[in-house]
């Protein structure tokens, strides 16, 4: 009786084959593969023919496209119509969405409030129900700034340890991704609080030098976020001395991994491209900033009460309107990241292994989630996107569901 009761469950767990694919790895690209996926796992990768006798699953012929491991979205505010500072229904339909994308993970980013509504706020966030891609944690951009660039002066906050518990105790049972300034007043002694149950902590908004960067470094913040962007280079002091400042900071430290907003004009592709060459293959990673409004064609969006933004071309950045305090000025990006990697591969030149590393395995180390997302290997999850040969997405599966097909457009 246990026998077969046991049959009759493991009869009822989900599984999947996908044949014919042409996986992409962190280095390689290798045709003629199948991936067996069983329970929201990965159970067996390996040629087709040697996969070939697996039966009862759901049997899915990839005709030779890629598949890749689903992308991982740090850094995200909103898409499309979804801004997630206008409640939580928007976070449902934001999971729902980014799939169409090859997003199978994100970290749902959150404009700074007045302190206690931000608490209640995200733990109104955690609460929500939601289908599609997993919330993997809350970034909150601020307020431990010092530049607020487009966010609004709620970024601009004051050292206060009671806030960072409250906030970390809203969000439970996901882990809370502060991104903070070296050289905000007081950090090195919030770091340790931030950093608790090993969230990694972003460095962002800031004019910091050198030294505060180091200290920043040394006290846990291992990651920049929108690199380049609200990094400015610091006032030259002596003629024809070139200041040092947090960019070249985190460039130096081999402990530090970045990430970019690929778009083409939040930053110059060679500082990518000088990343990489710094960093190497693996500490470089895909963001979009995205806000309301991305990933559809021109149009005009309200990301707060006072700013109004403007997307001249899909996938452009977002930028402030004459309705705006700043005309012009940058306010997040259009940005999909499946956009994001044919970027990589168009505008940096590397190959699709490197471009798509870029936003999965990458991403996944700086989550510490590197040893269950990231690579289609026995054991990790079954979350995958299938690229046609120009890296569009066909399907996207969230633990071995699928979530995305664009044959008949459903989510």
């Amino acid at each position: 009786k246990v026998v077969s009761e046991r049959h009759a469950l493991e009869n009822k767990v989900k599984t999947l084959l996908i044949r014919h694919a042409t996986l992409v790895l962190p280095d390689s690209l290798v045709g003629d593969q199948s991936v067996f996926c069983r329970g929201g796992r990965i159970e067996q990768v390996g040629p087709d023919a040697a996969l070939r006798g697996v039966s009862g699953a759901e049997d899915f012929d990839a005709h030779g496209m890629y598949l890749a491991p689903g992308f991982i979205d740090l850094h995200i505010h909103g898409a499309q119509h979804y801004l997630l500072d206008n409640g939580p229904d928007q976070l449902e339909g934001l999971c729902r969405l980014l799939p169409q994308y090859g997003v199978t993970g994100f970290l749902p980013t959150l404009c700074p409030r007045r302190k206690g509504e931000d608490a209640m706020y995200l733990s109104r966030l955690a609460a929500t129900s939601t289908d599609g891609a997993r919330v993997l944690g809350f970034h909150l951009e601020g307020p431990f700034l010092t530049l607020t660039g487009a966010l609004p002066a709620e970024a601009l906050g004051a050292a206060d340890p009671d806030r960072v518990q409250a906030l970390i105790r809203a969000a439970g049972p996901f882990p809370v991704v502060f991104s903070i300034a070296p050289d905000f007043k007081g950090i090195l002694d919030l770091l340790p609080l931030m950093r608790q149950g090993g969230a990694p902590v972003f460095m962002t908004h800031t004019a910091a030098n050198v030294e505060q960067s180091q200290a920043a470094i040394e006290a846990g913040a291992r990651h920049a976020t929108h690199f380049y962007d609200v990094f400015p280079v610091p006032p030259v002091t002596e003629p024809g001395v070139r200041p040092c400042g947090a960019v070249e900071a985190i460039l130096a430290d081999p402990r530090v991994s970045v990430d970019f907003i690929l778009d083409g004009e939040h930053v110059d592709p060679v500082a990518i491209q000088m990343a990489l060459a710094c960093k190497g293959p693996d500490r470089v990673c895909l963001v979009t900033d995205a806000n309301i409004g991305a990933g559809m064609p021109p149009c005009r969006a309200r990301f707060t009460p006072d700013t109004e933004i403007e997307f001249h071309y899909e996938g452009g950045p977002a930028r402030m309107t004459e309705n705006s305090s700043h005309p012009g000025c940058l306010a997040g990006s259009g940005l999909t990241l499946d956009r994001a990697v044919r970027n990589a591969v168009r505008l940096l030149g590397v190959g699709i292994p490197q471009a798509v590393r870029m936003a999965t395995g990458n991403v996944a180390q700086v989550l510490g989630r590197d040893r269950e997302k990231g690579r289609i290997e026995s054991g990790f999850d079954a979350d995958l996107v299938l690229l046609d040969a120009d890296l569009g997405v066909l399907r996207t599966w969230v633990g071995g569901e699928e979530k995305y097909r664009k044959d008949d457009g459903r989510q």
